[in-house]
């Protein structure tokens, strides 16, 4: 019943930071052992793990991506944030917010946003 909502621009700019948010509805962010990630697809990378919140507000990040992003949540709006900055062309994906265990083996992720198509250009 957990559904995820994402929003943000499609359209970002060389240099300029992206931020997307993922709003959830039939649970709270906070509830115990759930992690909050983000993921993003590209034709030339795949599928490809960005980071994940934790309940607590703890952070975890990918070492390709991890000094120029950060995870953050508003608990009062039951929301988590992707703040990418410093974008290229390289960053243009579809990118998604999903709950679920991305140390699972295989990764599991129970609960996916519809994903939002960004655009790195000038």
């Amino acid at each position: 019943q957990v559904q995820l909502q994402q929003s943000g621009p499609g359209l970002v700019k060389p240099s300029q930071t992206l931020s997307l948010t993922c709003t959830v509805s039939g649970g709270s962010i906070t509830t115990n052992y759930h992690y909050w990630n983000w993921i993003r697809q590209s034709p030339e990378k795949g599928l490809e793990w960005l980071g994940a919140g934790t309940y607590t507000g703890g952070t975890y990040y990918s070492p390709s991506v991890k000094s120029r992003t950060s995870i953050s949540r508003d608990t009062s709006k039951n929301q988590f944030t992707l703040q990418l900055s410093s974008v290229t062309p390289e960053d243009t994906a579809v990118y998604y917010c999903a709950r679920g265990d991305p140390w699972a083996t295989p990764p599991g992720y129970e609960n996916w946003g519809q994903g939002i198509q960004v655009t790195v250009t000038s």
